[in-house]
């Protein structure tokens, strides 16, 4: 028994049909091996069911599991596989059915017939009055016989270097293309030249997976229905290169003023590198990419044996001859073509590149009211002879809906042909004053009681800047609180409150509202706005204080349509609460001091309650305002630039002196007639939740004040113009003084004397002012 049991045990495993069958034979040969393996036996006993379980060897299944359940019923299993191979089966057919039914029903035609490649509208808020349209078509169809070989293999080694091999369709690049705009968000087509001949001529751009399937379908038939030959010469004739050019002729024309027949190998490769992206990769606007495009085809072509290695190496990049933008450009309307076209083609995110602007046949609605942006232009517009102003000054303005960010009317110039610098957008002006609203709400943030009281008297010498400080025209306002200084500009006091908030924290909160422009946030300075901003970066910080706190980006389109109607693209105007709305509102209130009794009291010609701040720049190189209702914002500057561009000081015209206060003339003409018919609304009611003197006391005089000195009694000279009706003498423009920021205030020609302010709270310690040092003190009102 021993040595049987021994013997047994080193026996290598038997098959596993033999181990888990029972014993065949005589009856004592089967007992007898019963007999030594006492769980063979066990397992023999066992019912039909029990062969599920495992032997004793390594755990092996005795034999195949049936499809029952241990409680009887039947397993799911299988029928789950089958029901799911059964609808994968399903959508295949249906696919194969689509695929089918899609391929004969698609008609390939004429290109002639088709809408080759529409011009895009761009319409004003009503959707209706046209503003202009984008790449006016310049085709000329041609005999491609002519032409020379390499222009041809110059657009095959660019686009599509398997094209006469190839069935219509990439798929490896349309794959390619689906990964990458699945997992990165791009937007690729992995497009042959037959498939890009099929979207641009029939279909119209394709962007969506349906109309990539139909494109690369028509592509299928037009592989099977035309010669490549032909397929490339229609494809070379209706080819969009920029510059307004459809067509390899017209291109030629365009870019090197001569027939596509004379084109050189070297221009031949130029035009063909660019065909991807030509309005941004024209030699012109991008040279860098330009030129690593047409070595690039120029090295494919050598590569499959178009051209030799000396070819390759004598063709340099060509020069193309100047191009002009269409009359489509012409007066204020190119402004507003080319800022659409900015903010739908601009950025990682655009909705849109640039060439399916030209190309896409949309329907583009913005924002701008016609009437309101007519009478934007007749206001701010320097060039009307009546208005008797300084040659050269330029006018900036922009109006916009604070709720949603919409812009509703702007001022960039008279003529975008004359002058591609957009006054609203483009152009940098120093903006004074307009910036202390950043640092009052940072004090408001601090937990400053507005009525906390502060000298205003000038000059005040500040240990922040080692410099002595003037309020515009020197003017000492005696003991203000917060109010005061805001309605009135006061520079002392707001040096002085800066001191206390810092120039990072102004700066920080300038920015979270959305100014997006440099400010130097290691200098007080900063509270005086001594940094360049555009109009629009001015009003898109304005926007979140005039919309409580909540941000939106500013935006003026208002959504974009195919030729369908289908909708393509809205802007967001969900916006972002950025501030705490009451302190917000309680800076709000403040800024309608402004015009009550302050520095813009002309604007109450408006007839509506008005919150504002003006500005004057350091050394009086531009003046500002930006001014809102709840429900519109509207901001302009003015600048005396020299002949270099550099920033000069304004001559005094029309009673101004060097400009201040015009500003507020202009927002005054406008809001008058922009709001008119609006019903009065009102500003929130703020609760003032901050401490007299500050957290901890020691701000300004530690004191507070709920009397706001209006100091009603000076007569400021710019508060009440009437437009004169004769040109002022002597207002040529002064020799250019460059940007001294640290210059003495200029002295009006008859200094005016102010009444007095009244002083109800002295200081435990008054402010003795400076006995020498420069002043720093044009950036008042």
């Amino acid at each position: 028994m021993t040595f049987a049991t021994k013997s047994l045990s080193s026996m290598p495993p038997q098959p596993r049909q033999t181990r888990s069958a029972p014993a065949k034979g005589s009856g004592s040969a089967g007992r007898h091996t019963s007999s030594r393996l006492p769980n063979n036996s066990q397992r023999r006993r066992t019912s039909a069911s029990s062969n599920l379980r495992s032997s004793g060897n390594g755990g092996r299944s005795l034999k195949t599991r049936p499809n029952i359940s241990p409680n009887g019923k039947p397993r799911k299993r299988h029928r789950i596989l089958k029901w799911t191979l059964s609808i994968i089966g399903c959508l295949f057919l249906l696919a194969i059915a689509a695929f089918v039914y899609l391929y004969v029903t698609t008609e390939v035609v004429p290109p002639e017939k088709q809408a080759l490649a529409q011009k895009t509208t761009v319409y004003f808020s009503d959707g209706t009055t046209p503003v202009g349209t984008y790449a006016e078509q310049n085709r000329e169809i041609i005999n491609c016989t002519p032409l020379p070989k390499y222009v041809s293999q110059a657009i095959i080694a660019s686009e599509n270097r398997s094209f006469y091999s190839d069935s219509g369709i990439d798929l490896k690049g349309i794959g390619r293309a689906l990964l990458n705009n699945v997992t990165k968000g791009t937007r690729q087509g992995g497009s042959t030249i037959t498939q890009q001949y099929a979207e641009r001529y029939y279909l119209g751009e394709t962007t969506s997976y349906t109309g990539k399937l139909r494109e690369a379908i028509l592509a299928l038939k037009i592989t099977q229905t035309e010669d490549k030959d032909g397929v490339l010469c229609n494809y070379m004739n209706t080819i969009y290169l920029g510059r307004g050019a459809y067509g390899i002729q017209a291109a030629s024309q365009a870019y090197f003023g001569k027939d596509a027949k004379d084109l050189s190998l070297a221009e031949a490769a130029a035009l063909a590198g660019i065909i991807p992206a030509p309005t941004s990769w024209d030699p012109a606007v991008n040279p860098t990419q330009a030129e690593s495009r047409f070595h690039r085809v120029l090295s494919i072509m050598q590569e499959d044996g178009y051209i030799n290695s000396k070819e390759q190496h004598d063709a340099l990049m060509p020069k193309t001859i100047d191009y002009s933008p269409q009359n489509v450009y012409q007066g204020p309307n190119g402004y507003l073509l080319r800022m659409v076209r900015t903010e739908l083609s601009s950025g990682k995110k655009a909705p849109f590149t640039a060439d399916e602007l030209d190309t896409g046949g949309y329907k583009i609605v913005t924002t701008i009211d016609k009437d309101k942006q007519d009478l934007m232009n007749q206001v701010a517009s320097p060039t009307n002879p009546a208005k008797h102003l300084p040659e050269g000054l330029q006018v900036g303005g922009i109006s916009v809906n604070p709720k949603d960010g919409s812009i509703i009317s702007f001022y960039a110039g008279d003529d975008y042909l004359k002058n591609q610098l957009n006054n609203a957008s483009q152009a940098h002006f120093q903006v004074g004053s307009t910036m202390k609203v950043f640092t009052l709400l940072g004090a408001i943030q601090s937990g400053v009681n507005l009525n906390t009281v502060f000298n205003g008297n000038s000059p005040r010498t500040f240990q922040s800047v080692g410099k002595s400080v003037a309020n515009a025209e020197n003017i000492s306002y005696g003991y203000v609180n917060l109010y005061s200084a805001l309605a009135n500009s006061v520079n002392t006091a707001f040096m002085d409150l800066n001191e206390h908030v810092t120039a990072k924290k102004t700066a920080q909160v300038a920015h979270t509202a959305g100014i997006e422009g440099k400010i130097d946030d290691s200098t007080t300075f900063d509270a005086l706005g001594l940094d360049a901003l555009t109009a629009y970066d001015l009003t898109q910080g304005y926007q979140t204080i005039a919309n409580g706190g909540k941000k939106v980006d500013l935006h003026l389109v208002s959504n974009v349509s195919d030729s369908k109607d289908q909708e393509l693209y809205t802007p967001s105007t969900v916006g972002e609460q950025v501030f705490n709305s009451n302190q917000v509102a309680l800076l709000q209130k403040a800024m309608t001091g402004t015009v009550q009794y302050g520095t813009a009291t002309q604007a109450k010609a408006v007839g509506k309650t008005i919150a504002a701040k003006t500005g004057t720049a350091n050394d009086d190189t531009a003046a500002s305002i930006a001014g809102f209702t709840p429900s519109v914002l509207t901001t302009f500057g003015i600048w005396y630039p020299g002949a270099d561009g550099s920033a000069q000081k304004i001559p005094n015209f029309a009673g101004y002196p060097h400009g201040s206060g015009y500003p507020t003339y202009l927002f005054t003409q406008y809001m008058k007639k922009a709001t008119e018919g609006m019903q009065e609304e009102k500003f929130p009611v703020a609760k003032d939740e901050g401490k007299i003197g500050g957290p901890d006391g020691t701000w300004g005089t530690g004191r507070g004040s709920s009397y706001n000195y209006g100091y009603n009694n000076y007569q400021r000279p710019y508060n009440n113009y009437q437009q004169p009706q004769k040109p002022q003498t002597n207002q040529q423009a002064p020799s250019p003084q460059g940007t001294q920021q640290n210059t003495a205030p200029a002295q009006p020609s008859q200094p005016m004397q102010p009444v007095q302010p009244i002083q109800p709270v002295q200081p435990s310690q008054p402010v003795q002012p400076p006995q020498s040092g420069q002043t720093q003190g044009n950036s008042g009102q």
